[in-house]
């Protein structure tokens, strides 16, 4: 990509606190066209969330299977330039397991993310706890990891494209939500292109009132200083560097957002084609829709799950310092104070 995103001028903010999280329940997936199937305990490295089309009864990869484009509420709108897309939900708000789904292992389920050994949670940078937004990923993308972005320097993830879903709603780990993209921030993560695309559930209250990523500052002031400053910094407190961005630190916009979405979708095409090759340990393409050459059979996808182990629902009890607050220097900030200071 090479549009240069529109400049937005933001204000400060903060968000409020939530220090609970829940894990998934299948009766409470918002889209009911899937169900969630946990294996494991939550909070453990054993955990599995599945989903299962409820209508085919066929366990489905949620990188794979689960539609881009949701074409009900795409057909339902009344401007069809906005296309409205299926977001996987992998982390709820204000939690802060670090949930994913998981690209090596077959049929993709959603599990915690594992770092030296244990699940991972991300630190609660001050004045935030965990996530800012309902956190997840827009299926049937892929960010190349073969592939260097004319506009970050820097080659794919590999991973789907991450969104940032900014309604007003909590949705849990499994659902599946129709969102309209209004923009999309480029971070660069530890020298990796990681787009994140900023949307919102179009049945949320202030669906029709944010369009565009201007209109998200106008709605919800201080959101997007908020999110661009959570992202440059809550890998601090693990002892790594602040991350960079591209385009300036600047959010590109709908139109942008767009062509990142059109880009990393003709990535996936050659991915799930085999036309890009890709070992299975980085990348499981096994799948129940796409009839390829690993599309997996009905039963043998029941097998794999029953495979795993039987749900516990209690989650395994959280080490208290999960929920401690980290504390980071904003440098821009200081700089600028500094500044300030020497020329008074």
């Amino acid at each position: 990509m090479s549009t240069t995103p529109k400049a937005t001028d933001l204000n400060a903010g903060s968000q409020g606190v939530v220090p609970t999280s829940k894990a998934s329940h299948s009766n409470e997936n918002e889209n009911t066209r899937y169900e969630t199937v946990e294996r494991g305990q939550l909070h453990t490295a054993n955990y599995r969330c599945y989903l299962r089309d409820v209508q085919t009864k066929l366990i489905v990869s949620p990188f794979h299977d689960i539609p881009l484009v949701n074409e009900q509420y795409s057909s339902s709108t009344r401007n069809q330039e906005i296309k409205i897309y299926n977001m996987v939900v992998e982390v709820p708000r204000w939690t802060n397991a670090k949930m994913e789904i998981n690209k090596q292992l077959k049929m993709n389920p959603l599990v915690q993310d594992i770092k030296n050994g244990k699940p991972r949670f991300v630190h609660n940078v001050f004045p935030y706890h965990g996530y800012l937004w309902n956190y997840g990923a827009l299926p049937q993308t892929w960010e190349d990891p073969n592939h260097i972005d004319a506009d970050t320097k820097t080659i794919g993830d590999n991973d789907p494209l991450d969104v940032c879903e900014i309604g007003t709603s909590l949705h849990r780990t499994g659902s599946i939500v129709p969102v309209k993209i209004v923009g999309v921030l480029g971070l660069i993560d530890e020298g990796e292109t990681d787009w994140k695309l900023i949307g919102i559930d179009v049945r949320d209250k202030l669906a029709s009132k944010i369009n565009d990523i201007n209109d998200v500052e106008t709605n919800l002031p201080g959101l997007l200083e908020a999110t661009r400053r959570w992202f440059k910094y809550y890998k601090v407190p693990t002892g790594k560097p602040p991350n960079k961005f591209a385009l300036d630190e600047k959010y590109g916009d709908r139109a942008y957002a767009k062509r990142v979405i059109n880009e990393t979708r003709t990535y996936w095409e050659k991915l799930a084609s085999g036309e890009t090759k890709v070992e299975e340990k980085v990348c499981s393409i096994a799948n129940t829709t796409l009839n390829n050459h690993v599309t997996m059979k009905k039963d043998d996808a029941e097998k794999l799950v029953e495979a795993d182990e039987n749900y516990h629902k209690e989650p395994a009890q959280v080490d208290s310092s999960v929920h401690q607050l980290a504390y980071v220097r904003d440098e821009e900030e200081c700089a600028t104070k500094e500044k300030s200071f020497k020329a008074k």
